[in-house]
């Protein structure tokens, strides 16, 4: 008798405890949704230049970090970031033409309050009428949740190496 109580007991608690987890599983499929909108946001605005979208997914104070593929466009700081905007994407020398993010992984911490993802990006557009691209573009970063919205705040973009000493390869042999 006693065995068949423990028993019951640790199955009622295993179903307890799944029942949970799949409650916070759910939970944090509302927030990814919310996630992936701000990071799709943190790009897509330029297509119609819509800066106050942009820094509304931004962290807006001094944390914010970004490394881009050169080391001249380390962004340290949201005043360095919208100094940027302003006198760069914001200008008409500067077009977005068109993006593309597939590949998107995101995770949440276990208070729901950090999250982490990786994607890839292909980033089209123009300066002063020449076209510019970002191709096959790493991109990572890590959100944080303030005043019950996500924001950025930090981001790595990266090209694979391999793929540079291809492409190098191609251009010797023609």
């Amino acid at each position: 008798m006693k065995l068949r109580v423990c028993l019951t007991t640790v199955v009622i608690l295993i179903l307890l405890q799944g029942s949970a987890v799949m409650a916070v599983e759910e939970k944090f499929e509302g927030e990814k949704a919310e996630i992936r909108e701000v990071i799709r946001n943190s790009i897509g605005w330029a297509l119609n230049k819509d800066k106050e979208l942009l820094y509304l997914s931004m962290a807006q104070d001094e944390n914010l970090f970004f490394f881009n593929p050169d080391k001249e466009g380390t962004i340290i700081g949201f005043e360095a970031f919208r100094d940027l905007t302003e006198n760069f994407f914001m200008k008409d020398d500067f077009k977005a033409t068109a993006f593309e993010v597939w590949d998107m992984r995101i995770n949440l911490s276990r208070s729901g309050e950090v999250a982490w993802f990786s994607t890839m990006l292909n980033d089209y557009g123009e300066y002063q009428g020449q076209p510019t691209k970002w191709e096959n573009t790493r991109w990572t970063g890590v959100l944080e949740k303030r005043d019950g919205r996500w924001v950025i705040v930090q981001m790595h973009f990266s090209f694979a190496c391999d793929e540079k000493n291809e492409k190098k390869k191609d251009d010797e042999k023609n």
